[in-house]
């Protein structure tokens, strides 16, 4: 049949992968194009909530974003007039809400045996540095061999996790990390909190847990957001690899973790101290010798010949001092995300 067009969409990832995608009948060799619907960046997210009359900061929607992430059917339920706070209070905590308990249903209806995807989850949302795929069937218990293969695969064709190779290792050697906002929100507040009225979200996001979880997803929407944190540094148009680096303590050297950090065709790398405040960051003087001798430690551990720079990401920007002069030669904020 001449000029026939089949467009094949829908949220079933695991049946679209198996039948369509990596097919080995019919439809074999057969996709013209294959088209990744990803969930909405930032600057997607706020364009989509002022279409629909939602007028808030971008330190707000960067709080709605690492509770419910890009997916314009979250996003749908925020009701204009209210804060951050309150719609993720009414969306995720109170009993009727969109997303009280959306967790097991969404992975059951989107993967066959979503058991063992819900175990790969919640054994990332554990680390936060991620895990090895050794690590993983370790820690979430599934079937070595083609089990575990499969639900990696989908796990991340779906963009509920991400594979990235640490710094210095082979490329067998990838970790994976949780990048899914909705399931790390849910693992860690959502599912064993007691709805407790309109203040219960507003107590939790006064604890400490809940600052230090904030520090963490903000890593996640950077690990997102990477054209944008290169087009901020003036390197979009330079080849560039993203890394994390960890390397556990021994007898001569202290341990170092970077959560993020970016190699550049240029021979440089900057390293990317992330940190979600809801002010300006000042260092002290104590801050910026631990800043330093990471940097001098991470270039003797991986005797790098490249020029090295700290880069710090905040929400809102860095206020210089002695401390910092000379050590931190980039700082972006969240509106360098926007972009």
């Amino acid at each position: 049949m001449q000029n026939l067009v089949l467009v094949l969409c829908g949220s079933a990832s695991s049946w679209i992968i198996k039948k369509v995608i990596n097919d080995k009948g019919g439809l074999h060799n057969r996709i013209t194009r294959y088209l990744h619907l990803k969930p909405f960046s930032l600057a997607e997210t706020e364009e989509f909530l002022q279409v629909r009359g939602i007028h808030l900061s971008r330190y707000q929607i960067v709080q709605i974003y690492m509770a419910l992430g890009g997916l314009p059917l979250y996003l749908e339920a925020l009701i204009p007039g209210k804060s951050a706070i309150q719609n993720i209070n009414d969306i995720c905590f109170s009993e009727t809400g969109l997303l009280k308990n959306e967790f097991s249903r969404l992975y059951s209806a989107l993967f066959d045996q979503a058991d063992h995807h819900i175990a790969v989850i919640r054994a990332l949302a554990q680390k936060q540095q991620g895990l090895t795929r050794t690590e993983i069937i370790r820690e979430a218990r599934i079937p070595n061999g083609s089990t575990a293969t499969v639900v990696l695969e989908e796990l991340e064709q779906s963009d509920f996790i991400l594979a990235f190779h640490p710094y210095g290792k082979k490329k067998k050697d990838k970790v994976y990390r949780l990048i899914d906002e909705y399931s790390l929100f849910y693992l860690r507040f959502i599912e064993n909190t007691a709805y407790e009225g309109e203040g219960t979200f507003m107590q939790l996001s006064q604890m400490q847990a809940y600052r230090i979880w904030c520090c963490y997803a903000y890593e996640s929407i950077c690990m997102k957001h990477v054209p944008s944190i290169k087009k901020a540094l003036g390197v979009s148009g330079v080849y560039t690899t993203t890394h994390s680096y960890y390397r556990s303590a021994s007898a001569e050297e202290p341990g170092l973790q970077i959560d993020m950090l970016i190699e550049r065709a240029d021979q440089v790398i900057n390293l990317l101290e992330i940190k979600f405040y809801n002010d300006q960051i000042t260092l002290s003087e104590e801050d910026a010798l631990k800043l330093r001798n990471r940097l001098f430690l991470f270039m003797r551990l991986t005797k790098t010949r490249r020029q090295v720079l700290w880069t710090m990401v905040t929400t809102f920007g860095l206020k210089h001092n002695r401390h910092s002069l000379g050590l931190v030669t980039h700082v972006l904020t969240l509106e360098d995300l926007f972009v």
